[in-house]
């Protein structure tokens, strides 16, 4: 524990507040300085226990991302992501008519991408492929099977209370019960035994059989999958009686598709992707077909041949399936051999089937009276509570051939919640990187500005958590967790298949990320300019 009060005059505490209200990472700064001479501003830095916790199988059904691929983070280990959806149709009992016969089944998912440049002759546009990990365009081997695992909506040991839960563990399960052959059966081996995240963009061309007019219709990059013309024409355009008339008959009877993968070389790549983004009409399997339609005048019938199409919607529960590998063995040790006692000095944070850190506040409870004997002592000052910080330095050396996660997130591990600095945290950073919001609540990756642009450090900031705990005796001081994130605005939990008395459940948030980094915990045997700790800045009143 560090007390390095600072007595200020109130034109040298106006110059403070003045310097870094410019400055939206300090903009709380001063919010309960008083108003004249009789205080005393100071800097405290209160001693962190932190420790690893490993998460095992999590639960990753109906993620708003869901990974695919392969990926290798060499502080880590290998995950590998394979995935299952139900399907739905986008219209209920569609009328499919005489002589119907599929001319193409289409699968298109758009990735995630970014317009680098427009070529000013062609229109031609060049993409950049956003939350893609590994080597660019490393193929992989792409299977997607019809399932034969119904994926129910309610969970029957709950008597159908609460929803199924799906877990990360389950790919052999839905492997066991896949049907038939491979549907994405192109010719093509980019299209299956070759498959790799293409940013091209692309340029469908389609001609009017009337006018012969071609068109040329040109969209972001997408996994573009051409599917079986028999299957679907046995499964869609000639299904059973009944089949088509609820979306809920149609799940029961197509059961959805499972997505598997496979390493075949040397080179790895996964890629985030959004399987059923709301509102996009390009989420789809649209099968293209023609269909006699029948028209009669004066008594005389004609039939003429005519295009028709048909969507289904990647729709419905989803579940993807995270397989762990080849994992290294200081960061198997971390997991398996924490110090819950006197924390340890490397915490990992790994998304997915990862990690976790607990932080404990305020040291030990020597009285035996229920509070912390630092908190107490601390409430005993009287301090008005300006801000509050805690500040993760990244182990460079463990981390430098390893991608940063972007952002970190503390939570409530104690009751499973959010920390009140989050919740009332409403700032925006822009409209094209939401992940960035909640920018004074914090946990950015803070870079280097001048040499290689890897990170130092994460600072999140828990002022009112802490405030709240000094100010109001009956406040628990609860252990925090800390998680890797892709996206600050969810702030839901996912199960752990197997709980133990510390945690049961992570952020659903880490579950999305499939990255990982390497902090210093508070240990007393990391450097203390790398040392968490609890970073308190405070005014006092003079007596």
């Amino acid at each position: 524990m560090y007390n390095t009060a600072l007595v200020k005059k109130v034109f040298i505490l106006c110059g403070f507040f003045i310097l870094f209200s410019c400055d939206k990472d300090y903009n709380v700064i001063g919010e309960d300085l008083i108003g004249d001479n009789n205080f005393e501003l100071g800097k405290y830095y209160s001693a962190v226990k932190a420790y690893n916790q490993g998460t095992g199988v999590v639960q990753s059904d109906n993620l708003a991302v869901n990974a695919l691929g392969t990926y290798t983070n060499a502080a880590f280990g290998t995950t590998s992501a394979s995935f299952a959806t139900q399907l739905s149709l986008a219209s209920v009992s569609p009328t499919i008519g005489a002589n119907a016969v599929m001319d193409s089944v289409v699968m298109t998912i758009p990735y995630y991408s970014t317009v680098k440049s427009t070529d000013a002759t062609t229109g031609i546009r060049t993409y950049e492929l956003d939350s893609v990990y590994g080597t660019a365009k490393a193929p992989f081997k792409l299977s997607v099977y019809e399932s034969g695992f119904f994926m129910r909506d309610l969970d029957p040991a709950t008597n159908f209370k609460e929803k199924q839960a799906y877990y990360s563990d389950q790919k052999n399960d839905f492997d066991g019960l896949k049907i038939g052959n491979r549907l994405n059966d192109a010719a093509d081996s980019k299209q299956n035994d070759a498959f790799y995240f293409d940013p091209k963009e692309i340029a469908e061309t389609t001609i009017d059989e009337e006018t012969k007019k071609s068109t040329t219709k040109r969209t972001a990059p997408a996994m573009r999958l051409k599917l079986s013309n028999a299957f679907f024409t046995a499964k869609v355009l000639n299904a059973p009686s009944g089949k088509l008339t609820s979306n809920e008959a149609f799940k029961n009877y197509f059961r959805g598709l499972y997505f598997k993968v496979e390493k075949t070389g040397a080179d790895e790549s996964m890629a985030m992707i959004n399987f059923k983004r709301s509102g996009s009409a390009q989420n789809v399997i649209r099968l293209y077909y023609k269909e006699d339609l029948s028209t009669t005048t004066n008594g005389v019938t004609t039939v003429k041949r005519v295009n028709k199409t048909l969507d289904l919607n990647i729709d419905g529960n989803t579940v993807n399936f995270l397989e762990q590998s080849n994992l290294n063995p200081d960061y198997s040790n971390a997991i398996t051999n924490f110090n819950p006692t006197s924390g340890d000095s490397k915490l990992y944070l790994k998304g997915g089937v990862g990690s976790l850190a607990v932080v404990e506040l305020f040291g030990s409870d020597n009285d035996n009276n229920g509070v912390a004997d630092e908190l107490e002592k601390i409430r005993k000052n009287g301090w008005l509570i300006n801000e509050a910080n805690l500040v993760f330095h990244i182990d460079a050396a463990a981390m430098k051939n390893a991608i940063e996660p972007e952002r970190i997130y503390v939570y409530n591990l104690t009751n499973k919640t959010a920390v009140l600095d989050y919740l009332t945290d409403n700032t925006t950073a822009s409209a094209s990187r939401p992940k960035l919001n909640k920018f004074i609540f914090g946990g950015i990756l803070n870079k280097e500005a001048v040499t290689n642009g890897r990170g130092l450090t994460y600072k999140v900031r828990i002022t009112n958590q802490i405030k709240n705990l000094i100010k109001n005796a009956d406040s628990t001081n609860v252990k925090l967790g800390v998680v890797v994130t892709e996206d600050i605005a969810v702030a839901t939990f996912s199960k752990l298949k197997t709980s133990n008395s510390i945690i049961s459940s992570v952020p659903t948030a880490s579950v999305l990320n499939p990255l990982g980094t390497i902090l210093f915990g508070g240990h007393p045997a990391v450097p203390e300019d790398k040392r968490l700790r609890l970073e308190i800045i405070y005014t006092k009143p003079n007596q």
